[in-house]
């Protein structure tokens, strides 16, 4: 089952995936601790990710439009 995650945990996975980069040992433990998730939540997020990604980049998901 799926869970489901805030505005805030979004924008501490990104901050997180900048932060620990591939290279980085134990990525997806530090990851998950910092936004209060397991780490198999965490890999299906950035799976999720990647899938939008790649949508967006085929041209099958408009890029969003941002005020101002």
């Amino acid at each position: 089952m799926a869970t489901s995650w805030t505005a805030r945990q979004n924008k501490l996975f990104e901050e997180a995936l900048a932060i620990y980069d591939r290279e980085t040992h134990d990525r997806w433990h530090n990851i998950a601790k910092v936004v209060g998730k397991s780490v198999d939540e965490v890999k299906k997020h950035y799976e999720l990710l990647k899938q939008d990604i790649d949508r967006i980049e085929r041209g099958q998901i408009p890029f969003p439009s941002y005020p101002g």
